[in-house]
């Protein structure tokens, strides 16, 4: 009988590895840009070899939902992005700063 992935969703539906924070789009964008299990091991040094290579068997035994999870959350991510940018937007944010520094009294 298969061994279940490592995996578990929390109450905001985001995929981790079991154990740790390490999101599962983590682990397949380092696969996707060539990383090996051990490379991804050694980076995220909470993930155990062991269950890195789960996790690949996994997305590639499930591809079609695991590329369709992927692509939401990041989807998500940009969102979520863009919403900070236009709430804050970076530009001139070194001289707002140093403005509200200023009027703070100091130097």
């Amino acid at each position: 009988m298969a061994k279940a992935p490592p995996l578990v969703a929390d109450d905001d539906g985001v995929i981790r590895v079991a154990g740790t924070r390490i999101q599962l789009e983590t682990v397949v964008v380092a696969f996707d840009a060539g990383a090996t299990a051990e490379e991804i091991a050694q980076q995220y040094t909470s993930l155990d070899l062991a269950d890195v290579y789960a996790v690949i068997s996994y997305v590639l035994g499930n591809e079609a939902t695991v590329r369709d999870y992927v692509a939401k959350r990041m989807e998500s991510a940009r969102a979520l992005r863009a919403e900070v940018e236009r709430s804050a937007p970076p530009d001139g944010i070194r001289q707002r700063l140093l403005a509200r520094r200023q009027q703070a009294g100091g130097a």
